[in-house]
């Protein structure tokens, strides 16, 4: 396991990110912050240490496009639809990136290849948001920059990708950290989630 390298990848980008008050920072800049579903960023290997190109089949985007129908009902079914699409978008990233075994958490699968820490899965899911509100799917929430909570004095740091409704002005945290890949994120108020709330085992 590369422990110190990605420490320091971790540690950089909470200072970056604590710098940045209104833009969202990423911890490398050859990452597709552009997605479209020929071409997006895949994060892996704990802190992003391992970055791929993944493209979806033209089948694959069409099962995607119809989770969407129109009109959306409301937006709390807009959110399920939302998480079934993460969930999606990770199964098929998984295939083409080798990271379809990859375990929820930091503990599960510890060392092996095509593992997630918070970094890489707030970074992949708002990537996939990014490409879900860019091509008109996700027409009830915007995307937000990425939240943390924690920073070592109150605990061990966590990210998560940020949605905000539309409508009420509401932040949902979407979190996909801690389940295993191609399971629908977590979604909850982003108040909730900086409470330190964490799953039930």
């Amino acid at each position: 396991m590369r422990l110190i390298p990605r420490l320091t990848v971790f540690l950089s980008w909470f200072l970056l990110a604590s710098w940045s008050a209104r833009a969202d920072t990423f911890v490398r800049d050859d990452i597709i912050t552009d997605p479209a579903p020929d071409r997006f960023s895949v994060c892996f290997d704990h802190g992003c240490q391992s970055l791929s190109q993944a493209a979806l089949t033209q089948g694959q985007w069409d099962t995607l496009r119809a989770l969407f129908p129109l009109p959306e009902r409301n937006a709390a079914d807009e959110r399920q639809r939302i998480g079934e699409a993460i969930a999606l978008l990770e199964t098929f990233a998984g295939m083409a990136t080798g990271t379809a075994t990859e375990k929820g958490g930091n503990l599960q699968g510890l060392g092996e290849p095509g593992q997630m820490d918070c970094i890489d899965e707030s970074t992949n899911t708002t990537l996939y948001l990014t490409l879900l509100q860019k091509y008109g799917l996700m027409r009830l929430h915007r995307v937000e920059d990425r939240a943390t909570r924690g920073w070592l004095v109150f605990g061990w740091p966590h990210t998560t990708a940020v949605i905000q409704e539309i409508a009420s002005g509401t932040l949902w945290a979407v979190d996909s950290w801690f389940l295993d890949n191609g399971k629908p994120p977590l979604i909850l108020t982003l108040d909730q989630w900086e409470s330190g709330w964490q799953p039930k085992p």
